[in-house]
């Protein structure tokens, strides 16, 4: 996972142990010796995330991190604290500040790493969704960010998931000021109900004696319906090996016995801000452009949509210098199945066709049908490698499974040719980017078809 980290820290030998660390995982690391450089610093640079001292000379941890959260330009940058304070109360003025978390010196190497990769996750996500309401709204639709505004004064909704009455009851206490709980002892009902209602929060105590949490909290990011859903786990102190495990499955944040009321309130708020900020988001995305930039017989985004957003995503990559691959497929023979089935026939196909594509992706991947029976899909941060790989998957899931069309009573047979190219020195333009996927595309329908292609390097 490629990102820019800023270290900010008043002590030399402090940040060279951190950038060390980050170093060994191939990140790229910047630093700082304190806050106002620190905010110079983001206000000129890419940064992805920031591993911030509280003690340092001029303004100290606590402010910066507030003037970060207060600035529509980096308020969206994760922010963990790493500092010799050990106390509750210090780690509650962090997370009030707009801290994601708060770590204490000397810092567990896998539980930092583990911390840094699943923020990185969620903020990739999360920007991918600006960047979308960005899009929509640099083509004149309104602003996106209206939409759903009225939930961030509603209470909110937590499923406690825990084993033990004693401890549900204080967690509930503790909560009652901010959260309806809904507490269950059965993990199975647990995920049953958190697929079923809607909730902000799903906290997961690991006090069982006969099952595991991270059970609970795979299937949890296994279901489409609670895929987004913040998890909060409770631990013990000293199991750093189940927050590892749990920080990899994509829980969101974990807190330590013995459990700090105030703590728990704070971290459980930071959670609920920002699902209920990702929610506005992908609200607007979806009713406010949905006539707008959607093709109407897929749903998936059309042409006019993917001309904008592609500039969006190709401009980041330049200047990131990260990677970025676009993926160009079209169906086998799609006249033959029109002069056979007739344009009800097509549709069903374009229709399913577009199915496997959407399941297949990942999250930050978009796909746009781009016209016709031939669809793209863009892929940020992405290598050739990986890029292949996707392109690989996709063409086995539609040679894998007939096509079934209702209309005729009939399986189909469908396979589909794929043409992909990523971003390199000499490709200057999204067209550039484009055409080299076009060709690509090209060869693989003049080589045999149900193909994957790559563009010449």
């Amino acid at each position: 996972m490629t990102a820019r980290i800023l270290v900010v820290d008043d002590i030399p030998a402090n940040v060279k142990l951190l950038e060390a660390r980050l170093l060994a995982e191939y990140f790229d690391v910047m630093t700082a010796a304190d806050g106002y450089t620190a905010l110079a610093i983001c206000e000129r640079n890419q940064v992805d995330l920031i591993l911030l001292d509280i003690m340092m000379p001029g303004i100290d941890g606590f402010e910066v991190c507030e003037r970060l959260k207060a600035s529509q330009k980096t308020a969206h940058i994760p922010v963990v604290m790493v500092t010799a304070l050990d106390q509750p109360t210090d780690r509650v003025r962090g997370l009030k500040a707009g801290a994601d978390d708060f770590l204490t010196k000397p810092v567990n190497d896998l539980q930092l790493i583990s911390r840094v990769k699943s923020l990185l996750r969620l903020k990739t996500l999360s920007d991918e969704l600006r960047i979308r309401a960005d899009t929509a709204h640099t083509m004149g639709i309104d602003d996106l960010t209206r939409a759903g505004e009225g939930r961030a004064d509603e209470t909110a909704q937590v499923l406690l998931v825990d084993g033990r009455a004693n401890s549900q009851e204080r967690i509930i206490k503790a909560l009652k000021p901010v959260a309806d709980v809904l507490a269950l002892s059965d993990p199975q009902a647990a995920l049953f109900e958190a697929a079923e209602s809607a909730f902000d929060l799903v906290i997961v105590n690991a006090n069982f004696d006969d099952y595991d949490p991270l059970r609970l909290c795979s299937q949890l990011r296994s279901l489409e319906r609670t895929r987004f859903l913040p998890i909060l786990i409770i631990t013990e102190q000293g199991a750093d090996d189940m927050v590892v495990r749990a920080l990899d499955l994509g829980v969101n944040d974990y807190i330590i016995r013995p459990v700090d009321p105030n703590e728990l309130v704070a971290r459980s708020l930071t959670q609920i801000r920002r699902k209920r900020y990702n929610d506005r988001l992908r609200a607007s995305v979806k009713q406010t452009i949905e006539l707008a930039v959607t093709d109407p017989l897929t749903g998936l985004y059309n042409r006019r949509y993917l001309d904008n957003h592609l500039n969006v995503l190709f401009n980041r990559s330049m200047a990131r210098g990260r990677p970025l691959s676009v993926l160009i497929t079209d169906i086998d023979r799609f006249k033959h199945v029109n002069d056979t089935y007739g344009h009800d026939g097509g549709d069903e196909v374009l229709r399913e066709f577009s199915n496997r594509v959407r399941s297949t992706i990942r999250g930050a991947d978009l796909a746009c049908r781009y016209g016709g029976e031939e669809f793209v899909v863009v892929m940020p941060d992405t290598s050739p490698e990986i890029a292949a790989a996707v392109a690989e998957r996709l063409r086995a899931a539609i040679e894998n499974a007939p096509f079934m069309l209702k209309h005729a009573g009939e399986a189909l047979n469908v396979t589909a040719s794929f043409g992909i190219a990523s971003r390199i020195a000499s490709v200057l333009t999204p067209d550039q980017l484009m055409k080299q996927a076009d060709l690509a595309l090209y060869e693989a329908k003049n080589t045999g078809r149900n193909r994957v292609v790559a563009a010449a390097a």
